[in-house]
């Protein structure tokens, strides 16, 4: 097989369930494509709902769902998956694809078991500093595993060799704020706060934070801009609580020009999801992160805590997450800005501009590059 051959062939990506995992996908895709490899993109009924692959790429919908619940919740999830393999195997027997990608989550397992039993190069990639369960279960079987960070807890013993160091990818125009200079920030500037809690939203930042800055002082009110992302039932609590504090703050239930909103903050306050994490690596913009509590494995605190020990961020656990602690660190802030100047600095230099392009190298090594390379 030649290497014009060989290009014709695609590179599967599967996907879905949350935006962790399809953002890094999405990414992998655009460097991939440029490339000129052929991307088809396989995932849950879900997965799509947090962007569309780049033009010309093939989209297949397979079945999946979580093992977790109880018994008949887990039947009802094997059975899910057991059709979605039947899919998978059906897929990627008409596309020979000359390499499969999974991003983790159930519904990256059918189509990287299907791809590891028709023999498809494989990969998988784990956004978190814990390997996720169903990352978990296909570890043994793929031929590389791509860390986000240089240390990932969970990897099976067998397959720790297996493990490269890639970064997380994340979308070009986040990528691109960690090249601008931080916005300058000193004891007179206005400090830009910007609040989300990922793709579902965070109820305690609602009903914490409104509250914390309501206590600070006019003078520090007056020095605060706030661009908070609420749940659509909390958006006008928090709308009315800025109000009645005299707080400039922007609010919605979905920002979709987040990479302009990064550019200008100072300070995020946010979950420690992996995307979230990693664009902030990405952007260079310091953070207090709260991890979800209910996170499988406890892999939020593991994500916020490899960025706390390097003293880009703080890592605060939730019931630690008070009105108290909030406005003493907003009054910190305010009073001594360059706190948050050396914390960005220090997050910038976590930052891997190159993921993408280090996990795309990574697909190409899986693949038999000694054909490829007949004709190069």
């Amino acid at each position: 097989m030649n290497a014009s051959a060989l290009l014709k062939q695609p590179i599967v990506l599967a996907a879905g369930g949350t935006g962790g995992h399809v953002y890094p996908a999405l990414a992998l895709a655009e460097v991939l494509g440029s490339r000129n490899w052929p991307i088809a993109f396989v995932t849950d009924n879900r997965g799509t709902a947090f962007g569309e692959p780049r033009s010309g790429t093939e989209i297949h919908h397979i079945k999946a769902a979580s093992l977790g619940g109880g018994a008949c919740s887990k039947l009802k999830g094997l059975t899910q998956l057991g059709v979605g393999l039947l899919q998978a195997r059906a897929i990627l027997k008409r596309l020979n694809p000359a390499a499969s990608v999974g991003f983790g989550g159930y519904p990256s397992v059918p189509t990287m078991c299907a791809a590891t039993q028709i023999g498809t190069p494989t990969i998988i990639h784990e956004q978190n500093a814990v390997l996720g369960r169903a990352n978990r279960l296909l570890a043994p079987r793929v031929g590389t595993i791509a860390t986000s960070f240089d240390q990932v807890s969970g990897v099976p013993p067998q397959a720790s060799q297996k493990a490269v160091l890639t970064g997380n990818p994340v979308r070009t125009a986040i990528s691109q704020i960690g090249e601008t200079p931080y916005p300058t920030l000193t004891e007179s500037d206005q400090l830009n706060l910007l609040i989300f809690g990922g793709s579902q939203g965070a109820r305690v930042l609602s009903e914490v934070i409104p509250r914390a800055l309501a206590s600070l002082s006019h003078d520090e009110k007056s020095r605060l801009h706030i661009t908070q992302q609420c749940r659509a039932e909390d958006l006008e609590d928090v709308k009315a609580a800025y109000e009645q504090a005299g707080i400039s703050a922007t609010l919605a239930t979905f920002f979709d020009d987040m990479p302009e909103r990064l550019t200008k903050a100072h300070l995020v306050i946010a979950r420690a999801g992996a995307s979230t994490i990693s664009e902030l690596m990405a952007a260079g913009r310091p953070a207090i992160l709260i991890p979800y509590p209910h996170a499988t494995d406890d892999h939020q605190t593991a994500n916020a805590s490899r960025v706390a020990a390097a003293g880009a961020s703080w890592c605060v656990p939730e019931p630690t997450f008070t009105t108290d602690f909030v406005a003493g660190e907003l009054h910190r802030f305010l009073q001594q800005p360059q706190t948050l100047v050396e914390a960005a600095a220090k997050t910038k230099r976590l930052r891997k501009a190159d993921a993408a392009e280090r996990l795309a190298d990574a697909v190409e090594a899986n693949i038999d590059l000694t054909e490829r390379g007949e004709a190069a």
